[in-house]
């Protein structure tokens, strides 16, 4: 055991340099976290301190830190977002959030890591669905249901679902001469 102390103490010492300059970054984080927490500001101060504290990131010539600041620059657009944005989603990371359930379901739906598109043009239609059990204890009853069965989804919804289906034919190789084909035809018989 002292042995195994003994090795632990001088692996420490080996790398403490490292862990003060880790020490740094982490700091760096929490203050960009920081810009980030409503309770810290307006939007608008915040959104001053997060630019303020990328210039200097950018400017220390620091590989870490400039790296940093890429990292917040590529994220700065949906960050700090104005009044018209509904409140419960204040920035990217609360939408993150609020698309982390249905994201879920769907990965349980298909059993991959990712959403998949289906979220984005369906979503809707399908977020309703999807979230429908939050609010409710008791499985659902037939009549509940009933005025729903004969819904449509928007013409948006059902144009997204149409270009899907075309480009996946597109991509085939035994669909892409059959669509080719039907498309000529379409242009050939349109007055």
């Amino acid at each position: 055991m002292r042995q195994l102390e003994g090795c632990l103490e001088r692996g420490l010492q080996e790398v403490a340099s490292e862990q003060e300059q880790i020490k740094e970054y982490v700091q760096e984080v929490k203050r960009v976290e920081a810009t980030l927490d409503p309770s810290q500001g307006s939007c608008q101060q915040r959104k001053r301190r997060f630019a303020r504290l990328k210039r200097r990131l950018q400017n220390s010539g620091e590989k870490v830190r400039v790296q940093m600041a890429g990292v917040m620059g590529a994220f700065a657009a949906g960050l700090f977002c104005g009044p018209e944005v509904d409140q419960e989603l204040r920035d990217n990371l609360d939408l993150e959030r609020w698309f982390r359930l249905p994201k879920g379901h769907e990965r349980r739906i298909h059993g991959r890591k990712h959403a998949g598109v289906r979220l984005v043009q369906e979503g809707a239609t399908l977020m309703p669905a999807l979230d429908a059990h939050k609010d409710k204890e008791e499985p659902f009853q037939a009549e509940e249901l009933l005025g729903y069965k004969d819904a449509k989804p928007p013409r948006q919804e059902q144009e997204a679902r149409h270009r899907r289906e075309v480009m996946r034919r597109a991509r085939s190789k035994k669909q892409r001469p059959i669509l080719l084909a039907e498309l000529e035809r379409r242009y050939r018989d349109a007055p």
